[in-house]
């Protein structure tokens, strides 16, 4: 009986059908397993250059391509197109096996032999190409072959690598991509995940198909192919690439961490991590991450993937002050918080007649007093003050400790809590425990976490092999937190790994909203700096479209008119976000999309619609993506906000960490984008914008 496999990208294509067409895809490939590779539904491709190549008739209009074996029952669905240029695809293209990963790859042959003559006549007059240094042993070696070799060969910039992407097989393009970039041969063949010890029959289409899990969704059935239509954005967001399982399902000796660009499916990644460790069942697994938003994100995406009831029943998913608070109540019962903290920073400062901003006060005590848990005077005279930038001789120290003093005595003489002494007490009752209430922790959007919250985490789960697993990206950090994972004791040398291929927002997004963080320097959480270098997209499209408009007013129907072309090029609404960076202009948003028509609602509230727009601040958006995303009222005035940046005056280094934050802001919202990026403003734009 035949069995289908479906490309990956077919699945994004399918997304995209009208509701009509979909319907059909599912009725000729429900029916798929009575068709024969001799029968009346496969059809030989005439002048095809891969006579594997069948057509498959979708509708009077639409034709199917699949890979036919040459002996075997397995057939793979590459692509739906119109009659013609289904054909023409077909025409074009030719399918084979790469040397050294194994797995099936696709070549637009017909524009490599037209490329080819054009750039070996440039090439001819350049003194050096750019793959000179790397020899053909090396690139034999990572799967590149005759053809492509040929090709590279004649290559002399970065650009026309690039150029290229759309016609090369995707594992060679990657090489060379990897190598252009400056990686060396061993830190490619790592990044490809390729087999190293099976035997590899370059004829075999068959197995080839079968070792490419990234690429072909190997299905098992009409309910299996079925349940795939119905969600197919959600099977292609749990796929693992080849390096991501590994990372997912390895065993390390003690903590360790992914970190990569956006997209690149660390949540993937982490998601998966705690299922593999449920299924171990050596231990309850809590998976945690810093908002309640991003909790219930995870929590969808562990339904989604784990269907063992005994396996649920061994994770937890809760946000990091949920857990916090649930073991203070337990000791203490439910805690009495502080309403006004800034109204009593604003008193002790005046009654102590002190030099310092209430701000800077409170970040005193965040940054310095709970980040290395200083308890007096004489320790706070010692204590480091890293990132810190007003420097404190000893006289200015102590007429801080004094404010701190105070308030700390506040809290406790009426008997009040704040979410950082509720941590701090969480984890002096879980230091306590020698029984601790997980074996596993999963952490993701690890870079927003502040050193108590760290801290609590280490002391929920006992140092060992596979305690604690970090996913995270330092460029998205949204909140002030500067943390060195080794101060709160969790050591992952040796055990980080860096994932470069973005699967979900088109290079040319990507590539734009990079520049937001030009010559940002970006600290990696332990010590070292960040970097954007080798990241690389699965997938490309149109330019992010940037909009200025005279008035408010102006933007707002401009962005409506957006909403409103993107729904007539058939894109739902509920594939649709907008981000703002206050409430205000969220509220604002909400009614002029109101007033517009236009199904509309905040992130802020619960159980949203999935037929409407859906509108937060840039803070909402994180975690999120959405097929299209506009981020709204990017001016001078509101991106940044003059009241989230300290004054350079006050503190310098504060100062430039702020605007770092509200630029890694920004570069979070744009990159919630998928296909189709608009960014617009009224009267003068924002600085990082301009």
């Amino acid at each position: 009986m035949p069995k289908l496999g479906i490309d990956r990208d077919f699945l994004r294509e399918y997304a995209r059908m009208d509701r009509k067409l979909q319907d059909r895809v599912q009725e000729v490939f429900a029916k798929f397993d009575a068709a024969t590779h001799a029968g009346i539904h496969l059809e030989k491709i005439t002048n095809a250059r891969d006579d594997r190549f069948r057509s498959i008739r979708v509708d009077q209009f639409w034709r199917g391509i699949v890979l036919a074996p040459e002996s075997g029952d397995s057939f793979t669905l590459l692509k739906v197109l119109p009659h013609d240029a289904a054909y023409t695809w077909a025409q074009r293209r030719q399918v084979s096996v790469n040397a050294a990963t194994g797995q099936i790859e696709i070549r637009d042959v017909a524009a490599i032999d037209a490329t080819l003559p054009e750039l070996d006549r440039f090439a001819e007059g350049r003194t050096s190409r750019l793959f000179d240094n790397i020899s053909d042993k090396d690139l034999r070696r990572l799967g590149v072959d005759d053809q492509t070799l040929q090709f590279a060969r004649v290559l002399t910039s970065e650009l026309q690598l690039e150029a290229a992407r759309a016609f090369l097989p995707q594992n060679q393009w990657e090489a060379l991509y990897g190598l252009a970039a400056g990686l060396s041969a061993e830190d490619v063949w790592a990044a490809l995940g390729a087999p190293t010890d099976e035997p590899i029959d370059p004829d075999d289409v068959g197995a080839a198909v079968q070792r490419t899990t990234e690429r072909v969704l190997l299905v098992d059935g009409s309910e299996e192919l079925l349940e795939v239509f119905r969600q197919p954005l959600d099977l292609w967001r749990i796929y693992l690439h080849p390096v991501q399982h590994q990372v997912a399902h390895a065993s390390y000796k003690g903590p360790a961490r992914v970190t990569g660009g956006p997209g690149t499916g660390k949540t993937v990644v982490a998601i998966h991590r705690a299922r593999h460790l449920g299924e171990r069942a050596d231990g309850k697994v809590l998976v945690t991450t810093f908002t309640s938003n991003l909790a219930a994100s995870l929590q969808a995406g562990l339904d989604l993937l784990v269907d063992d009831l005994e396996v649920r029943r061994r994770i937890a998913v809760q946000h990091i002050d949920q857990f916090a608070h649930q073991v203070f109540r337990q000791q203490h019962g439910k805690p009495r918080m502080l309403s006004d903290e800034t109204s009593v920073w604003h008193d002790i400062r005046h009654r102590l007649d002190l030099p310092f901003t209430e701000t800077f006060l409170f970040e005193e005590w965040r940054q310095v007093v709970l980040a290395h848990r200083v308890q007096d005077a004489e320790s706070y005279l010692r204590a480091k003050r890293s990132g810190r930038g007003r420097p404190l001789n000893a006289r200015q120290r102590g007429q801080v400790w004094q404010a701190i003093e105070a308030f700390q005595q506040r809290l406790h003489d009426e008997r009040l809590w704040t979410h950082e002494t509720v941590r701090a007490e969480a984890t002096d009752i879980l230091s306590r425990q020698k029984d601790k209430p997980f074996r596993h922790i999963v952490v993701d959007e690890a870079q927003d976490l502040s050193p108590e919250q760290w801290r609590l985490l280490r002391a929920a789960t006992s140092e060992g092999p596979d305690d604690i697993f970090i996913a995270g990206d330092a460029h998205q950090r949204i909140y002030q937190h500067r943390i060195s994972l080794r101060e709160v004791g969790v050591r992952v040398s040796g055990r980080s790994t860096r994932l470069t291929v973005n699967y979900r927002t088109t290079a040319e997004i990507l590539a734009w909203s990079f520049q937001l963080l030009r010559g940002e320097a970006i600290d990696d959480m332990d010590g070292d700096l960040d970097t954007v270098a080798g990241y690389r997209c699965e997938t490309h499209g149109l330019p992010p479209e940037l909009r200025s408009f005279r008035t408010r007013a102006d933007e707002l129907r401009g962005l409506c008119e957006q909403i409103q072309s993107w729904t007539s090029a058939g894109v739902q609404l509920g594939e649709i976000g907008v981000a703002a960076r206050s409430n205000g202009v969220v509220d604002a948003i909400v009614n002029e999309l109101a007033r517009a028509g236009i199904p509309a609602h905040a992130l802020d509230r619960s159980n949203p619609p999935a037929d409407a727009v859906a509108i937060g601040t840039m803070h909402k958006m994180k975690g999120l993506e959405f097929r299209c995303v506009a981020v709204a009222g990017a001016t001078a005035q509101q991106v940044p906000p003059a009241t989230a940046i300290t004054p350079v005056e006050d503190d310098r280094a504060t100062h430039l960490q702020d605007v770092q934050r509200e630029r890694c802001l920004l570069f979070v919202a744009c990159t919630r984008a998928r296909e189709h990026l608009y960014v617009s403003w009224h009267g003068a734009p924002s600085e990082f914008i301009a």
